[in-house]
């Protein structure tokens, strides 16, 4: 059995008789590998964001939460070369925290040859920065998710502030500037909002009305927009 395929058959050996504790011996007997294996194999499992806790004690063992499962880890090398890369681009990005974390939980399941060589290769590609750091705030991806109204203090291009509650609608990268869209109340349309303008962000319990955001509300002059997924 090789790594991958173990690291499933674990996820499942403990789904199967939780909440009872499964000993790392008897994980070990049964996938016919060393106990300090299964010990890495859970640590890595654990690093991927899997629920799975240590009870101490001589009836102890390894406890997972039953309802948690392992996602798809049978990347090819070229398939997980471009994810590392995709998720490397969203260094400056309001996403930067989230892009590490999911490149780690990747590497953790795959197995360790291969990862070895994913991050080695993705190592050699390099991407070509402005020396200024774009800062935006870190609420700017929850202000996407969270399907609330958000309020925002926002400085202009010339300087002037002000002081806005917005519906967001989605996102726009381009050339290393985020911009979050939004149906601005204070003018009563759509807007678009750069994220290093933003002062300050304030994601309220207020839900918005549901509106549709078209291509053309956002009179872009330039470029083709280009959603991040494609069928």
């Amino acid at each position: 059995m090789n790594r991958t395929d173990r690291l499933y058959g674990l996820v499942e050996e403990l789904r199967a008789v939780s909440p009872r504790p499964r000993s790392a011996r008897r994980l070990a007997e049964r996938f016919e590998v060393s106990v300090r294996t299964i010990e890495r194999d859970l640590s890595a499992l654990q690093e991927a964001g899997m629920p799975i806790w240590a009870e101490p004690g001589r009836s102890g063992g390894y406890v997972i939460d039953a309802s948690a499962t392992l996602g798809p880890a049978g990347f090819t090398l070229d398939e997980a070369l471009a994810v590392l890369i995709g998720l490397g681009t969203l260094g400056r990005s309001p996403f930067r925290q989230s892009a590490r974390t999911a490149a780690r939980k990747m590497l953790a399941v795959m197995p360790e040859g291969e990862a070895a060589r994913a991050r080695a290769l993705a190592s050699r590609v390099h991407v070509l920065e402005s020396e200024d750091e774009t800062v935006v705030p870190p609420e700017f991806a929850a202000a996407l998710r969270a399907d609330r109204v958000v309020r925002i203090r926002y400085q202009d291009a010339e300087g002037a502030e002000s002081s806005r509650d917005v519906e967001p609608l989605g996102s726009i990268g381009k050339d290393g500037q985020w911009y979050l869209i939004a149906w601005c109340r204070l003018r009563d349309g759509v807007r678009a909002f750069r994220g290093d303008r933003m002062l300050s962000m304030e994601v309220t319990e207020e839900r918005p009305p549901q509106r549709a955001l078209r291509a053309a509300d956002l009179a872009i002059p330039y470029g083709r927009l280009r959603s991040v997924v494609e069928d």
